[in-house]
């Protein structure tokens, strides 16, 4: 290795060194959180009913809390200091708290099992009010007015009152009922499980029973003997939970049940209470997940009131948002679709009439930031100036009039105020590492907070080129291509493609820094050409263009990617014979798809937590983009991939995390099971107690890994 290193070193240009110097692999890889973070502002929140920014910042060196009278432009600051002393008669903070806000102006935040709340008002000789919860206390709701609390204690609910009382909301918790938790294994932008009534008077929650759903077991193997654990994990094809809604009314301790009826395993999505507190809405979607049907219920009795409209499509419905009403409204409301093909907002009232398209074209919405009621404008963020961008705009919600607020080419991320008057902008784009800005929603005037400085200016950094590939359809595939640090045209290099190009992720967007990721980076001061893009069956590009691989998954994206492949192999200073594949979950999957169903395509390939079999994945995805197995045999027999070994051509590397719950070991202990039975060697890595993901500092070894791999195999 040491001999190796050297020919390395004496084979640079003289000139190298003297361009800055190369990552180490804990800066590429936590770099950008770590010594290598861009300039940011901390903290930040608006706070409910003022027209006041808070965030936390240095102040001569030390933590100092900011508060900005954005209609005055004045500002005070507390030091952390101060806060301990006058808020909390201690040293209980050791860093400033990301703090929510009540519509009343006072701040909570949480602390393991405390809720703290502080008026921004308070003088400096009061107290901040601390609630206690019971110990254990996980998936903590606060209301937005009351400030009433609930939480889970294991798989039961538990409500803190007003008046200071907890009261035990239910009771029949275990292995396999589970209430006020995350069902449907997190799909349908489903995220939790508690969902108060818009004045507190009421507490609605999911409950799900596990008990048709198979066991599976996670192996903790730090334990000596091992110790098994095990979860509830509804395969493609087999049985799968049984999800109902309940209302549990505090003033006579009473519980509703939601009559949604039957099948057991239908999906109950986008729960919706209305302003007062009468009805609530849901999504009943169907288990093919073709069939929508927006349902309105009756809080008190759980009766169903009536269907408001349905939405059905010959591939799938995905329902990713709650209904929101207007403000000031009980009966007007905005619904998120993709049935005109891309993501838009459809105002409707509760008859079930749709009242107008409140945006529309061939773009999508990704975020509603708040209102301007004033100006009936519904504040979001989408992609009408690009796919590669996002940007904030108002638009209003009766004619559909819009109008883009931020400036600059690239990705604005934003929080807007309660009212809607002002939204926090960070900026970013290829060549700015950010901007942070307030800018007025009705002037579109802005004052600039922070331009950061570029941390990366001491180091050896890659050209990189845009690059816009073409589908065998037509349809433009966006790419990026970093070069070697020092790139000579005449040479030839090694290359490496990292992929994903599945639902829900977009890997190329206009951010910095212009590569996408430092590691990538690190390759280039190696000698690589990194080569990345989307394609069909990513996000962000509409529903078409997600959908592309319905029924197949597997196919349509790999001929894409081979589009890449083809236009590295294009490249004269290519080395088509040392061509690398990288990719983790679903990447994993495609890169073991290339190498087996593409031998020769690439001589390297390393897959981490691979899907190898979508049998073994979770109902709720993998139903949505494959029907069950039961009505669609062939699709699922051409992406499985454990009984395709024997066309290995190349070198392949699989990583599995030993907890993995997401995609499970077996997996790609099958697979290995296949390579033994089939005589065909390929490379294995574990990460002992590591779930999906290896993450925290034992990231860097994994890269490292991976990295040494390459070296190996293409170097």
């Amino acid at each position: 290795m040491k001999k190796y290193l050297s020919f390395v070193l004496l084979a640079l240009p003289a000139f190298a060194l003297a361009q800055g110097k190369n990552f180490t692999m804990a800066e590429a890889v936590t770099g950008l959180g770590t010594n290598l973070a861009v300039e940011n502002i901390r903290g930040v929140s608006f706070i409910s009913g003022n027209p006041v920014l808070q965030f936390s910042t240095k102040q001569g060196g030390k933590d100092a809390w900011v508060r900005r009278n954005l209609a005055t432009g004045k500002s005070d600051t507390l030091s952390l200091v101060q806060i301990n002393q006058s808020y909390f008669g201690g040293d209980t903070l050791k860093a400033f708290p990301q703090m929510s806000w009540l519509e009343n102006g006072k701040g909570y935040f949480v602390r393991g099992n405390k809720v703290f709340f502080a008026s921004v008002q308070m003088p400096e000789t009061m107290r901040a009010e601390m609630k206690e919860l019971r110990e254990n206390a996980a998936n903590i709701a606060v209301h937005p007015r009351t400030g009433e609390v609930a939480y889970t204690v294991d798989n039961d609910i538990f409500l803190h009152t007003q008046n200071g009382g907890t009261v035990q909301v239910t009771s029949d918790g275990s292995y396999t009922i589970v209430n006020g938790q995350s069902v449907h294994r997190n799909e349908f932008g489903i995220d939790g499980g508690l969902f108060f009534s818009p004045k507190g008077n009421h507490l609605a929650y999911y409950r799900m029973d596990q008990s048709a759903v198979k066991d599976y077991p996670i192996i903790d193997w730090s334990k000596m003997p091992a110790v098994s654990k095990n979860i509830k994990y509804p395969m493609a094809g087999d049985s799968s939970h049984h999800v109902t809604v309940r209302v549990y009314h505090p003033q006579t301790k009473t519980t509703t049940v939601l009559q949604t009826g039957e099948p057991a395993d239908q999906y109950l999505t986008a729960v919706t209470w209305s302003p007062d507190e009468k009805y609530i809405f849901i999504g009943l979607l169907n288990r093919d997940q073709n069939h929508l049907r927006f349902i309105q219920y009756d809080a008190m009795s759980g009766q169903p009131m009536k269907t408001l409209f349905e939405e059905k499509s010959e591939k799938y419905v995905e329902p990713q948002h709650a209904a929101q009403f207007l403000p000031g409204s009980d009966k007007e409301f905005l619904w998120w679709s993709q049935r005109d093909g891309y993501m838009h907002l459809y105002r409707y009232d509760i008859s079930g009439k749709l009242l107008n398209p409140v945006t529309k074209g061939d773009w999508l919405v990704n975020e509603v930031l708040g209102f301007h009621a004033p100006t009936s404008e519904v504040i979001i963020t989408g992609t009408k100036d690009g796919a590669q961008e996002k940007h904030v705009y108002a638009v209003n919600w009766k004619t559909g009039r819009l109008r883009r607020i931020t400036q600059g080419a690239g990705t604005h991320t934003a929080i807007a105020s309660a009212d809607g008057k002002y939204i926090y902008d960070t900026y970013t784009s290829n060549t700015v590492p950010r901007i942070v800005s307030v800018i007025n929603t009705a002037t579109a005037q802005a004052e600039t907070l922070l331009v950061a400085k570029d941390p990366l200016v001491a180091y050896n950094r890659p050209q990189v080129r845009d690059i816009t590939l073409k589908a065998d359809d037509g349809t433009p595939l966006y790419g990026k291509m970093i070069l070697p640090t020092n790139f000579d045209s005449t040479r030839k290099y090694p290359s490496i493609t990292y992929l994903y190009n599945g639902p829900h992720v977009q890997l190329i967007r206009n951010s910095w820094p212009a590569s996408g990721n430092l590691w990538y980076e690190l390759l280039a001061q190696k000698g690589y050409v990194v080569f990345t893009m989307d394609g069909r069956g990513s996000s962000n590009r509409g529903l078409a263009f997600e959908s592309a691989p319905f029924r197949k998954l597997g196919t349509v994206e790999m001929e894409d990617q081979l589009k890449g492949n083809a236009f590295l192999r294009g490249q004269s200073f290519i080395d088509t014979a040392r061509m690398g594949v990288h990719g983790w979950s679903f990447g994993g999957f495609m890169t073991t798809s290339l190498m087996l169903r593409h031998p020769g395509a690439y001589k390297a390939g390393v897959a981490g937590g691979p899907v190898l079999d979508w049998k073994w994945y979770e109902i709720m995805y993998t139903e949505r983009y494959m029907d069950r197995p039961q009505d669609n045999a062939v699709g699922y027999e051409e992406a499985r991939l454990w009984n395709k070994v024997k066309a290995l051509k190349g070198d392949l590397m699989l990583i599995h995390g030993t907890d993995d719950d997401v995609v499970v070991w077996q997996h790609s202990i099958n697979f290995l099971r296949s390579c033994v039975e089939n005589g065909v060697q390929v490379d294995y890595f574990v990460y002992p107690g590591h779930p999906h993901n290896v993450r925290g500092k034992d990231r860097i070894h994994l890269m490292q890994k991976i990295t040494d791999y390459f070296d190996e195999k293409l170097r």
